[in-house]
């Protein structure tokens, strides 16, 4: 397997190109070989007190700029990420190890997010309030909330950046935004693209580095009126306690524990494919992945046969050429790598049955982080397969009988991000659309697009990623009042 190096990266910091100001680096290390493939400056507390102070003249400006410059600017953006597209997506299989085709979905994801969001900007009017004893009109009317931050999770690196990027212009807010230190590279590029095209100082900044110096530095800062983030649960908690310096706005798109529940009227191959592709697609590594497989005790052993059949079948790679079919690649890091096999001989312990995997594959770079797709079946509601958020390529499933059961099990979890159901009953659908305590319930199929709301409920989040629903992180609203 060969890499392609992609040299030095500096921070996006008041429209420029900078070092950290401590002039440290670290490597950006390539999953499939444990190769380092780029530099980034790593940003410290100085940097990102330099970031808050840029944003907040940044704010001063784009904020009045009418909504058909910004808009102008916006698709001054995407045209040219969309001139980087190859380079890009090169960078994001390099820096987490998604597959070529997969990294098409974060070009898409952040193209179409500068381009709906100054639309869906233009589409929102003036709320008018009637007045029952006629002495007044009235009106809401909304602005831009400041200055916003966003941390943003590694798995999906530009996908990401359009989920918060867009919304955030197009509402009239700067932005600062902080990549993970595991999957920097490609957000880093962006902030050379931005650099390139001359994009007004301030308004977008683009720098990593130790959240106990970054992230820290920001949270706590007065200066943010938005907290924005993608990440785990605990990261959400951590955040939230430290932004109480003063009131921010909060949007948080947190962990999963999907449940993918198939009934024995259901549409089998369909439940098959999309169980196959939402829990092996980006190895995994998805926080709306069909995280726990529930299929009724009469289609069970079908079902289970065929899923390991796949599982079987699907080829794991590393490349950046589009003509080379490749369904998984390597997880994120070594650390995760082991977690997958922690989880499989915990949930075995317990009693499950690994069915499929849960080795490392032969003939993969032995520094990269391979492990097989794995099935376990029979996992118990102890296991740790069954309350954790999984987050890599290890498939947990088990039977029910009932519909009551199967709707217990699925409830059980602090998670309600997303969910899944496969049955052809009407009855059905209708009571587990109210009773799945899920954000997301996707019936017979599976739908992510810019415009419809991606967020949870319960210990998965608050707020919006896309959809209209975004842009209401990102703006304030006041009341407006004149005596007649």
């Amino acid at each position: 397997m060969k890499t392609q190096n992609f040299g030095y990266k500096k921070l996006y910091i008041n429209g420029e190109l900078v070092d950290a100001v401590s002039g440290e680096k670290a490597d950006v290390i390539c999953p499939a070989t444990g190769e380092s493939i780029a530099q980034v400056a790593l940003a410290g507390k100085a940097d990102a007190e330099k970031a808050l102070a840029a944003a907040q003249k940044g704010f001063k400006f784009w904020s009045k700029l009418s909504l058909a410059e910004r808009t102008a600017w916006m698709t001054k953006l995407r045209t040219a990420i969309i001139a980087k597209e190859a380079d890009l997506r090169s960078a994001m299989v390099h820096e987490m190890g998604k597959t070529y085709a997969g990294s098409a979905e974060d070009i898409e994801a952040i193209t179409n997010a500068l381009e709906w969001y100054p639309a869906a900007m233009k589409n929102r009017r003036e709320e008018q309030i009637p007045d029952y004893e006629n002495t007044h009109t009235h009106k809401i009317v909304e602005q831009p909330a400041g200055v916003a931050v966003a941390y943003l999770a590694w798995n999906f690196p530009l996908l990401n950046v359009g989920f918060k990027i867009g919304p955030a212009l197009a509402a009239g807010c700067s932005l600062i935004i902080k990549p993970s230190e595991m999957s920097p590279l490609s957000s880093y590029m962006i902030g050379e693209i931005l650099h390139e095209i001359n994009f007004p100082a301030g308004v977008v900044n683009i720098l990593a580095g130790p959240s106990a110096e970054v992230a820290t530095t920001m949270t706590t800062s007065t200066i943010p009126a938005v907290l924005t983030m993608i990440g785990s649960t605990a990261t959400g908690k951590r955040i939230i306690a430290d932004s109480t310096t003063s009131i921010k706005k909060l949007g948080m798109e947190l962990g999963g524990n999907a449940p993918f529940i198939v009934f024995e009227d259901a549409d089998f191959d369909t439940a098959l494919n999309l169980a196959i592709g939402l829990k092996f697609g980006n190895s995994g590594q998805i926080c709306v992945a069909a995280n726990r497989i529930f299929v009724h005790k009469n289609i069970y052993d079908k079902f289970l046969a065929a899923y390991i059949d796949r599982a079987s079948k699907l080829k794991l790679g590393f490349s950046t050429d589009a003509n080379e079919a490749v369904d998984m690649g390597p997880v994120v890091t070594r650390k995760d790598r082991d977690r997958m096999f922690d989880l499989v001989q915990d949930a075995v312990s317990k009693g499950a049955k690994l069915e499929y995997g849960g080795k490392i594959p032969a003939g993969f770079p032995e520094n990269g982080n391979w492990i097989e797709p794995t099935v376990v079946s029979g996992i118990t509601t102890d296991s740790r397969l069954f309350r954790d958020e999984t987050f890599g390529p290890v498939a947990g499933i088990m039977s029910f009988e009932s519909d009551d059961e199967v709707l217990a099990l699925a409830n059980d979890t602090e998670y309600g991000l997303a969910s899944y159901i496969f049955t052809n009953n009407h009855k059905r659908i209708q009571r587990f659309t109210e009773d799945l305590e899920f954000g997301e319930i996707q019936i017979n199929g599976v739908k992510y697009a810019i415009y419809l709301p991606h967020g949870g409920i319960k210990n998965s989040g608050i707020g919006h990623d896309c959809s209209h629903l975004a842009l209401e992180d990102y703006l304030v609203k006041k009341r407006v009042s004149t005596a007649l």
